[in-house]
């Protein structure tokens, strides 16, 4: 009686074991495949965000062109007022 108690604590314990590892795999496996879509999803949005950086560094200039375009106006006001106008 006592080697059948015995070996049925084995059991049961390696039952409980193996029904942990299971939730914990059940767990983690989404958790693993939700970041490898976000890893995937991270290098289409850095391609996007290199193409907008591409896209828009003209704009460094752009304070530069207004002060040139500012310049031009004001000569020509002035050009203007000269000649009468």
């Amino acid at each position: 009686m006592t080697v059948i108690l015995a070996n049925t604590g084995w059991v049961i314990g390696y039952s409980i074991g193996l029904v942990v590892v299971l939730v914990v795999v059940a767990l983690v496996v989404p958790i693993l495949l939700l970041a490898k879509r976000i890893g995937d999803q991270a290098a289409v949005v850095n391609d996007g965000l290199s193409k907008a950086v591409r896209n828009t560094a003209g704009l460094a200039g752009l304070h530069t062109t207004i002060e040139s375009a500012e310049a031009i106006v004001d000569g020509l006001e002035r050009g203007r007022k000269r000649l009468g106008g």
